[in-house]
Parts: structure tokens; sequence; C-alpha cells
């Protein structure tokens, strides 16, 4: 076994999945749609849309609900990709980050 050359696979799957993370944009919605939430593969949130019924000014809990369930749907649907694309990588390591 060549450890300098697992290595080196490593560096190239950790670069290769860092740049399809960094490209993956993922978009979840709460409401029907009133709210609806794109974020990327780092969860950095790109983009928020509401709808006229998102905002009610006699009920305010309404749209902080449906915001928080926009963003986790969201982080859910990163994290189903994340595990996607490292889905057989390195199959028979224990490797940080990739399971």
């Amino acid at each position: 076994m060549n450890i300098g050359k697992m290595m080196k696979d490593l560096q190239k799957m950790q670069s290769k999945l860092q740049q399809e993370m960094d490209t993956l944009e993922v978009e979840a919605s709460s409401g029907g749609e009133v709210v609806t939430v794109r974020m990327n593969g780092r969860k950095e949130v790109l983009g928020v849309k509401l709808g006229a019924d998102a905002i009610t000014p006699d009920d305010p809990e309404l749209l902080e609900d449906l915001l928080v369930a926009a963003f986790n749907e969201a982080g859910r649907k990163v994290d189903a990709e994340v595990q996607q694309l490292t889905q057989g990588l390195a199959p028979g390591m224990n490797l940080p980050g990739f399971q």
C-alpha cells in the first residue's frame, strides 16, 4: 500500500468534494411555498422569498414558524446532498467528515 499515493488521492477527492459543495444549491419551501429559502452546500443562505400570505401583522408567529421550517428543510436537503456526494468515498476507511 502506497501511503503517499493514497494521501494524494484523498486530497484530490477532498478538493473535488469541496468544489461540488461550493456549487451546490438547494431550495426548500414551507406553508405551500409561502416561504422559500435557497442555501448552498456550506449552509449559507443565498436567498429568502416571502409570499404575500407570509406577512400577517396580526400573527407574526406564523411567519417565524414558516421561516424556521423552511430553513430546517433546506439544511436537511444540504445534508442529504452531501451524504450522497460522499457515499462510497474511501470505502473501508474511517475518515472524519466522510461518513
